[in-house]
This record gives C-alpha cells, sequence and structure tokens, in this order.
C-alpha cells in the first residue's frame, strides 16, 4: 500500500472508490471534520450497499489486538468485503504497537480497516520503527480546509441550494469569519439562507446571523486599533469577553493577529507581496492575507512591534496573576496609546 499526505485526502479516497481500488488499511485524519466525514460515508455506501446494521460493518472505539483479529478474520458475508472502523485510538502510543504491525502487514483481501482521527490526534513518531512499520502499510488521508477558490464555489454552490445567491465578495467574509471550516460553514448556511429576506445575501444579515470565529474577532480588534477606532476596539474586546473562551485562548488569538500584523509590515517594507506573507504566517486565504496586509499599511514598523511586545507582557502577567478580564482590557489599552 502507498503512503498518501496528499493535500486533499477527500479527492483521494474519491477517486478510489469510483476505480474500485479501494485499500486494505486507511488512516483518516485532519481538520476539516466535514469532508472527512462525507468521506467516510461514501466508503461506507461504498461497501455496505445494504446498510451498517449487518455482519459486514463493525465499529469500534476501543479494542484490544485480539478483537482486531477477530474482526478482521470474520468473513463477509453475501458481500466482497468487511469494514471496520476503529475511532480515536492511538495505535502509535499503544503498548502492543509490534503486534499491531504485523497484523497491518498482513490484511486479507476482503477487509478495509480504517483508524479515523478525531478527538484523538494523529500524532505518529518517526523515530520509532515501530510507528514507520505500522505506517508502512498504511493509505494516510488528511483532510485539509479547501483553497480559496474551492471553497467559495461549494458556499455559493449551498445557497443556490437553498434558492439564494451571494456575492464573491460576501462569500470570502463568510469565510472569513467562520475559520474557512465547511463543518461549520454548512450549518451558519443554513441559519443565513432561513432567515435572509432577500433572493441575495447581505452582508448586514450574515453579521446578524453568524458566530464569529475567535480569529476573526481578533482580527476586528487589530483593524480597529490600527484606524484608531479606540471605541469600537473595546467595543470588539467586549465581543471577545462574550464568548465566553478560556482568558489564555483569547490572548494567544489577540497575540497572533498581532505578530501577524508585524509579519505584515515587514513584508510591506521590504516590497514583499501577499505570497511571501501568506508562506510566511501559513495563512491559507489570499482574502485574509490582503485584510492584514492592508491593516498593516495603516500602521508603522515600531508600532506593531510595540503591540507584539504588549502582547508578551499581558501573556506574561495572565500566567502570573488573576483578574484576565482587567489584564485583557488594559492590554487593548495599552495598544490604543502606543501611537
Amino acid at each position: 500500500m502507498a503512503q498518501k499526505k496528499g493535500a486533499d485526502g477527500y479527492t483521494s479516497l474519491a477517486k478510489a472508490i469510483a476505480s474500485g481500488q479501494i485499500d486494505s488499511f486507511y488512516i483518516f485524519h485532519g481538520d476539516e471534520r466535514y469532508l472527512l466525514e462525507r468521506g467516510l460515508a461514501e466508503l461506507r455506501r461504498a461497501l455496505c450497499p445494504d446498510g451498517l446494521d449487518g455482519f459486514n460493518y463493525k465499529r469500534f472505539e476501543a479494542l484490544t489486538p485480539t478483537e482486531l483479529e477477530d474482526a478482521i478474520n470474520t468473513l463477509p458475508a453475501f458481500a466482497e468485503r468487511t469494514l471496520i472502523e476503529v475511532h480515536d485510538f492511538n495505535i502509535f502510543k499503544h503498548e502492543q504497537k509490534e503486534r499491531l504491525a504485523d497484523i497491518f502487514s498482513d490484511l486479507p483481501d476482503y477487509v478495509c480497516v480504517v483508524f479515523v482521527y478525531s478527538t484523538v490526534e494523529y500524532k505518529p513518531d518517526g523515530r520509532q520503527k515501530l510507528n514507520t512499520a505500522i505506517l508502512k502499510n498504511a493509505t494516510v488521508l488528511e483532510f485539509t480546509v479547501q483553497d480559496q477558490d474551492k471553497l467559495i464555489k461549494w458556499i455559493s454552490r449551498h445557497f443556490e441550494d437553498s434558492g439564494k445567491c451571494i456575492s464573491r465578495t460576501d462569500a470570502e467574509y463568510l469565510a472569513f469569519i467562520t475559520g474557512g471550516y465547511m463543518s461549520v460553514l454548512r450549518g451558519e448556511i443554513e441559519k443565513v439562507a432561513a432567515y435572509a429576506k432577500g433572493d441575495t445575501i447581505t452582508r448586514g444579515e450574515i453579521d446578524a446571523l453568524v458566530t464569529p470565529a475567535l480569529d476573526a474577532v481578533a482580527y476586528k480588534l487589530a483593524d480597529a486599533l490600527a484606524q484608531r477606532s479606540y471605541k469600537q476596539a473595546m467595543l470588539v474586546l467586549d465581543e471577545l469577553l462574550r464568548m465566553r473562551e478560556a482568558p489564555h485562548k483569547l490572548m494567544f488569538g489577540i497575540a497572533l493577529k498581532m505578530r501577524q500584523l508585524l509579519a505584515a509590515r515587514v513584508c510591506f517594507e521590504n516590497g514583499l507581496g501577499t505570497d511571501a506573507f501568506m508562506e510566511m504566517c501559513g495563512i491559507r486565504f489570499p482574502f485574509q492575507a490582503k485584510m492584514l496586509m492592508d491593516t498593516a499599511r495603516k500602521t508603522t514598523l515600531c508600532e506593531c512591534r510595540d503591540a507584539v511586545l504588549a502582547c508578551g507582557m499581558t501573556a506574561y502577567e495572565l500566567n502570573s496573576g488573576s483578574e484576565p478580564e482587567s489584564r485583557l482590557t488594559m492590554l487593548v489599552a495599552r495598544l490604543a496609546f502606543l501611537d
């Protein structure tokens, strides 16, 4: 079996199902839960056309090597293959990894074993020979967040299915404030489509109905500060606090945005474009990078550097003291007077 670490696990799986070349051992992981679940559903339909309540579908949340062997050695009934799903089982930390490696090295053609990582982190250790032996026989599929063009088309298509339309600019904005995850976007699209008054979705309806991701709100804070709109910055901070996230998580979101703003300013001053900035900061979507680059143009390098230092000081204070909301409020006040 080939180990496939491609950028689009869903596409790889769809091609395998369409061609009838489904492997015997898969590992599914990745941030895009929507595509992972959709891929898993299509695999189930392909291998268990009569449903999941028969002898040819087995699901485990935890299991021993003996139980896995028993499931593998059970021949399918009135079907070509048995689908065995194992959810959130960390094979790389199991005390009997050597036995598991032996099992995976000799899987029969009539089974398809899928290890699905959802709440447990997929984290193989390449330094351990047994982990390498396990992966040698696995087809590893990573279900990643889609690129900008695919995501915008997907958003537009789902609104069309509900009898609505949305401009590309507003589709980009919707993707930005939700973090770009289809698993989140699906519910938000349904909500906006159900409550929007006209045939065309407006920015105002998105703002009124969609719950923004932490990253998007942190960006709004950075933009308000760059605009010298300190009252708006305090309103955005209040929005952050009302999200009821852990203070340290809020601090991380604000600090990350300030570091990205500093990187954007460095790129701007050195004549580097959006592509260089995206690569430097690991930003997925060009429209996100453009927003940060536009904000960076309204600041100075010194202001951005001081903002990052102020975030570091507040993070230290959070780790060594109490009253986190007061410390976050003081951070915004510090940032407001940096100019």
